[in-house]
């Protein structure tokens, strides 16, 4: 019997419960439907379709270059692969900040067309005509406050955010404000561990952290830095749970010594 036959599929208000219940909420990405599979069959509560599919299939510097169109791409190839996991796709730069009508066309494209069971957007206050447009139409937001990876250009720094008191004031607002607003949770990047904690304690929707350390109520990762698929990245807040850099690159070093030694294939892998 399948593990799933036995696991109902994770939705926004279980994430709610778990929060209620203190059990700690598991995220990570993914882009495409092997890995999909495996993350989703691994036990974890969400997946994210993260526009950092720009770094780590793409290869650009920032997250800024990916269109709304490759992201849904990426999103139904992900979704045709998960079983249990709620699926949260990311809209990207200039798909919503520039008004909120565009934006809910952008939210309605990543439902309809990707196969999202929510989506997730960058900021505060600047952009709560656009959240509120897109919870009002019936589609789930997570928030995501603190580095916003979109506005890099704007903080110049991949940084620390909101360790100085205006700033961490400003998140805070702002969580409040997502948290009226309707979002189902919200993603706290790089910021100081113990405002993280704050917000987590004064909001009763669920946090989920990215180097804010362990009092969020949940945590995500991008899965090619998780398993060591980047040796060029390495943050703090990072924990590599496998070194596939080094592991792939042997494999493939290996399969090309059987190759040229006509080693492989050998007489029982031939027909």
């Amino acid at each position: 019997m399948s593990v799933h036959s036995e696991i109902k599929k994770i939705t926004t208000e279980t994430l709610r419960k778990m929060k209620f219940d203190k059990e700690k909420i598991t995220m990570l990405t993914a882009y495409d439907y092997t890995t999909a599979k495996m993350v989703d069959e691994g036990g974890v509560d969400s997946i994210l379709i993260g526009d950092s599919a720009a770094n780590v299939m793409a290869g650009f510097e920032t997250t800024l270059p990916i269109t709304l169109d490759q992201l849904i791409y990426h999103t139904q190839c992900v979704v045709r692969g998960v079983e249990r996991a709620l699926i949260v796709a990311d809209l990207p730069f200039g798909s919503y900040q520039s008004n909120s009508e565009k934006a809910l066309e952008s939210a309605v494209r990543m439902m309809k067309e990707g196969g999202a069971h929510a989506v997730k957007i960058e900021g505060g206050i600047e952009i709560q005509k656009s959240i509120k447009k897109i919870v009002n139409a019936g589609i789930p937001v997570m928030g995501h406050l603190g580095l916003t990876p979109q506005s890099i250009y704007q903080f110049g720094t991949y940084k620390v955010r909101a360790k100085e008191d205006a700033e961490a004031e400003k998140l805070f607002s702002d969580a409040k404000l997502l948290e009226e607003l309707g979002c189902f949770a919200l993603v706290l990047e790089k910021i100081p561990a113990d405002l993280a904690k704050k917000v987590s304690e004064s909001i009763s929707i669920p946090t989920i952290g990215i180097g804010a350390g362990p009092d969020c109520d949940g945590q995500v990762l991008v899965y090619q830095d998780m398993v060591g698929m980047n040796q060029g990245f390495s943050p703090k807040f990072l924990r590599r749970y496998l070194d596939l850099y080094t592991e792939i690159t042997g494999a493939v070093s290996q399969y090309v010594k059987d190759v040229k030694a006509v080693d492989f294939p050998n007489k029982n892998e031939s027909y």
